[in-house]
């Protein structure tokens, strides 16, 4: 009886213990290492045209920058025509700026500062859209290359997606010109031409700086925004990317004998690819609540407070618990390990062919801690003994490095951010897509990602969709935000 006795004074020591800790770690908990940009003073927005501004983005959006998955398909004049009408609706600014236009059409602009020993900025919009889905046209409210001013909104394709940062930078840079602005630290404006193709565009206005020995103190491109019904709190966040993940697309290769399908073998080639491509997806990358989105859910969490607060300060005691809730959707379990998407397949030309080689293409989008190495390698244990062959189909993209929450470019971003939503939330994320702003690591110190836009988790959608449009106050915050931006982080 006496033991019974010990051993349940020590059970509620040890819960007391626990609780204990539980408690002091909850109430201490705050994100680390993310400046809030207060002690920032920002510089105000010039005075410009609203209403100008407005037909500009229209005018930009009826220009067919479209990239097709073959270049060849492009109409490379619709790029010599948007070049040709940012000169000429944005005079200031170009008087104010040297232009390059390099022989892909990729466009570098630099404003020089008057103290050279300041390291510039670089700010970046593609010119490129991707293709309206064919087939869809009828279920746009108004043509996609229309530009249609309607319902408070400029409607078209690449009016969000990238028209209008590019628009919006250009306002911004020609109000600053005409209202006299001196920039001490230089601006380069880089506008790639492939962004939605590649980003060779990118690559090589990054090679051109490279060159010219630029070390830019921040980049900022776009890649998130400020979402308005934010995950975890249900509410309005300032997402600013930190980092992209890595790209690589799998080439899983079965070879076969091949012959007529009447007299199939025990096991075809097209069997063994489907063993192949479901043992890699069934040996998933574990989430790692790490990174750029762990810095996120620990500022959500924060603001959260309740449970919520105390699972993510006590990951000791509830991690498996609180992976279990990031992974239950895709859209929050991706900022949290590589993912493995299967995407296309091919075998025989025709029904009753068993064809001597079936492959298929899995594309993986790698988290910042790990590598394409790290890929190939759990493929290949997955796959074992199976007869097939893995390959990239081209060199993968590692991911981008992290960069720091607590720069001076951080700062500036932030306040700059926090002008126009200062209730919501301040958080780093980690971008799972892609961004012309990964190339210009060689030349800046720090990369970031962000528009500040106000969209839904269902507005976002649009993004590529049917139906994309550019809200007039969105597209308002989108030019107060750069001029306040360039002249703070310039002047």
């Amino acid at each position: 009886m006496r033991k019974r006795r010990t051993i349940f004074l020590v059970g509620i020591a040890a819960l007391a213990v626990v609780a204990g800790t539980v408690a002091v770690r909850t109430a201490n908990f705050a994100p680390k290492d993310v400046a809030d940009g207060s002690d920032v003073t920002l510089a105000p927005a010039p005075a410009y045209d609203l209403d100008a501004a407005v037909r500009h983005l229209s005018e930009a959006a009826q220009l067919r920058t479209v990239s097709n998955q073959d270049p060849a398909a492009n109409d490379v004049a619709e790029w010599d025509k948007l070049h040709a009408w940012l000169a000429t609706s944005y005079p200031a600014a170009h008087a104010a700026m040297a232009r390059t236009i390099l022989p892909n059409r990729t466009l570098v602009y630099h404003w020089p500062g008057s103290d050279a020993s300041l390291a510039p900025i670089i700010v970046m919009a593609h010119q490129d859209v991707v293709p309206v889905t064919p087939g869809t046209e009828a279920d746009w409210k108004y043509p996609p290359f229309a530009g249609t001013i309607a319902e408070k909104a400029v409607w078209g394709r690449g009016t969000v997606d990238d028209k209008g940062s590019l628009v919006g930078l250009f306002e911004a840079l020609d109000a600053l010109a005409k209202a006299g602005f001196k920039p001490k630290r230089g601006i380069y404006l880089i506008s790639g031409h492939d962004e939605e193709a590649g980003g060779s565009g990118a690559v090589a206005a990054a090679a051109k700086l490279k060159a010219e020995g630029v070390k830019a103190i921040y980049t900022l491109d776009e890649g998130s925004i400020v979402l308005t019904d934010t995950p975890v709190i249900d509410g309005p966040a300032i997402m600013i990317g930190i980092a992209e993940k890595g790209y690589g697309t799998l080439k899983v290769t079965a070879n076969a004998p091949g012959g007529h399908s009447s007299m199939p073998p025990a096991e075809t080639g097209v069997e063994t690819l489907a063993k192949a491509v479901l043992a890699i997806t069934g040996k998933p990358f574990p989430l790692d609540v790490r990174g750029p989105g762990a810095s996120m859910i620990e500022s959500l969490a924060a603001k959260k407070g309740g449970t919520t607060k105390m699972a993510v300060a006590n990951q000791w005691l509830f991690g498996s618990l609180l992976k279990r809730q990031l992974g239950a959707a895709p859209t929050t379990a991706a900022a949290f390990h590589t993912t493995i998407a299967p995407t296309m397949l091919e075998g025989s030309p025709k029904e009753n062919v068993l064809p001597q080689s079936a492959n298929a293409l899995i594309n993986y989008r790698i988290a910042p801690w790990n590598s394409s190495a790290d890929v190939m390698a759990r493929a290949r244990d997955a796959v074992g003994d199976t007869k097939v062959e893995l390959a990239w189909v081209k060199p993968p993209r590692e991911p981008s490095r992290v960069s720091s929450t607590s720069s001076p470019g951080w700062k500036w971003i932030a306040a700059a951010a926090r002008a126009d939503a200062p209730t919501a939330v301040l958080t780093p994320t980690l971008v799972v897509a892609g961004t012309d702003s990964r190339s210009m690591e060689p030349v800046s110190q720090e990369v970031y990602r962000f528009m500040p836009m106000h969209f839904s988790l269902k507005e976002s959608a649009m993004i590529h969709g049917t139906n994309e449009h550019m809200a007039i106050d969105s597209f308002k915050r989108m030019i107060d935000f750069y001029a306040r931006l360039i002249a703070t982080s310039t002047g």
